[in-house]
């Protein structure tokens, strides 16, 4: 029997009805995969919006990030290192790639809210200047010469806030609340006192295990991505490695006795991948213990004798509630984490190799800092009309801080080579 024809706005009004009946099993499907714990819902959008008949709202976040000018820019911004060195290095978008890739997985163990996961990762690093930390650090002395600061946190919600122009309704991503509370508050927390503008986003309350796994895994995937790019410069030596990172050497161990007519570079990514999914699985077990024992909403753990047995579910308040984060290494694995971090810093990123590229950076930032000062003429009009509204180093510090590396160069040849 031939299907029943349906055509004019009558067929439209069953088209939409069947969007609308598809996304709602899809959404009861996704909240009955999530934790107690997680993020379920939204608390909405700065400017309210219609649903979607076929992304929820963290899945459009995603999506409006990944189309962001700003995201596209981290392609050319520096991680550690410069293109000089090599076109295999990670550069801030790559690393940006990897840490979506690591929280996901994770995220997806624990029950969390993937979608707002991997929105949140791919966001985390939008508001780095160019010359990666280096950067960062010349741009903030920079500010405070001038009684004002520069955090690249900060910096990301002024990007999806207000520099983003994509939709005539609207200034910025019109993000969700979460996906903004999480930008501002993955990595570190904030007075509200010290930071009052910031109020809505309930500073004296945690953020979600959403947001604290983008520290963590943030973590993990430097660390680790850092030794492979040293190594492949050759700033760093497989005996080096092993003789300062005693995680690194006890895999070599066992990695070399698999494979011991491998190449040593091979070796090396044998042990790197062994250490990472080492730190990567107890993150995974030790929080699932964090949310159950350092997690306390004021009752005590049911089934243990002679205290209240009642079932108890642990919610995203108790989370937010606990006095302390919960996405944690064990302090095995965080003092594995710290000895790799601190070999970093002083065989890597403060080594004599990069010295020049730091020196660069920081001339670089800073003269062109000074010369906009002097001369706001000299910024695009878009720019000096921003400066009539707020001071004018802060305007100075937008601009530099979305520029990517070749266009901060550029910029500099242009105004200051020849002074």
């Amino acid at each position: 029997m031939p299907p029943l024809a349906v055509a004019g706005p009558q067929a439209f009004r069953i088209r939409r009805l069947a969007e609308v009946l598809t996304a709602e099993c899809f959404l009861r499907y996704t909240l009955h995969m999530l934790a107690p714990y997680a993020v379920a819902h939204s608390r909405g959008r700065r400017h309210p919006e219609p649903a979607h008949p076929y992304r929820k709202d963290f899945q459009r976040d995603r999506d409006r990030v990944i189309h962001s000018r700003a995201f596209r820019r981290l392609e050319a911004k520096t991680q550690v290192f410069t293109r000089r060195y090599s076109d295999h290095f990670r550069n801030r978008l790559t690393h940006t790639i990897e840490v979506a890739q690591i929280s996901r997985t994770i995220a997806a163990q624990l029950g969390l809210n993937v979608d707002l996961v991997e929105a949140l990762a791919l966001v985390h690093d939008i508001g780095h200047p160019p010359f990666g930390h280096a950067g960062e650090k010349a741009l903030d002395s920079a500010m405070r010469r001038h009684g004002l600061s520069f955090d690249h946190n900060l910096h990301a919600l002024r990007i999806v806030e207000d520099f983003e122009l994509r939709y005539a309704a609207f200034r910025g991503l019109n993000l969700t609340f979460e996906v903004r509370e999480g930008i501002i508050k993955h990595s570190r927390d904030y007075d509200v006192a010290e930071y009052p503008e910031l109020a809505e986003y309930m500073l004296d309350s945690r953020p979600p295990l959403e947001a604290q796994l983008i520290d963590a895994t943030d973590e993990i995937a430097y660390t680790t991505a850092d030794l492979d790019d040293g190594f492949e410069a050759r700033l760093l030596a497989l005996d080096q490695i092993k003789e300062a990172v005693p995680v690194f050497a006890r895999f070599s161990g066992d990695v070399e006795k698999i494979y011991p007519e491998a190449p040593k570079k091979l070796q090396f990514n044998e042990v790197l991948r062994r250490v990472l999914d080492r730190w990567v699985g107890d993150l995974i077990q030790n929080t699932r213990a964090q949310i159950e024992d350092a997690c306390n909403p004021g009752r005590p753990r049911p089934g243990k004798a002679g205290v209240d047995a009642r079932p108890y579910t642990i919610g995203l308040d108790d989370v937010r509630a606990c006095p302390q984060r919960l996405v944690l290494l064990s302090s095995e694995m965080e003092t594995e984490r710290r000895e790799t971090k601190e070999f970093l810093y002083q065989n890597l990123y403060f080594s004599t190799a990069l010295e020049p590229e730091k020196d660069d950076a920081e001339r670089v930032i800073t003269e062109l800092f000074n010369l906009w000062m002097k001369q706001p003429e000299k910024l695009p009009s878009s720019y000096q009309e921003k400066a009539a509204q707020e001071p004018l180093a802060r305007i100075v510090c937008d601009y530099i801080a979305g520029m990517t590396d070749n266009f901060i160069y550029e910029q500099y040849e242009k105004y200051c080579e020849n002074v």
